[in-house]
């Protein structure tokens, strides 16, 4: 039996899901692995995961050399981290052509949307959580993250 999944299917699933107090859901089909985590302290994210071939999702073992090397750069304990809510496409400007939300050495303020990330053709702005200098961006244009991944490091103001 082959499960296909469309947009509206996957809009209801997630409405649903978000007002459940599920933390952790996978639904898995032919073609596509949808993973949902909320785990983030005092606030509840969803982090689909792209659409996938059933192959790509075999091989998580060779995928993983190539995620710790960003991870392993050391850290300052004088700054704070900016990190991935879920998997998706990082984007630093709202459209192509336009000026970056933010540069190294902006200040930012709670509530300002410093990139957008794109998950399942949807675009959402990631708003920080925390006043400052952006002293970091560790992230190009165009790339893609994984859930927990360091966008950004900022110096608190």
């Amino acid at each position: 039996m082959t499960m296909q999944l469309d947009h509206e299917q996957l809009h209801r699933l997630l409405e649903v899901l978000g007002e459940s107090d599920i933390q952790e859901f996978r639904l898995e089909g032919d073609d596509f692995r949808l993973d949902i985590r909320r785990n983030l302290p005092g606030q509840a994210v969803m982090a689909p995961v792209m659409p996938a071939p059933v192959a790509a999702a075999v091989a998580p073992a060779a995928a993983e050399p190539a995620s710790p090397p960003p991870a392993a750069t050391a850290t300052r304990s004088d700054l704070l981290e900016i990190t991935a809510p879920m998997v998706g496409t990082f984007y630093r400007a709202p459209a192509p052509g336009e000026a970056p939300f933010i540069e190294v050495g902006n200040r930012i303020e709670v509530g300002q949307t410093v990139c957008i990330l794109e998950a399942m053709k949807l675009m959402n702005e990631l708003e920080a959580e925390v006043s400052g200098e952006v002293v970091e961006i560790l992230m190009d244009n165009g790339t893609p993250v994984e859930f927990g991944q360091v966008l950004m490091r900022v110096r608190p103001a």
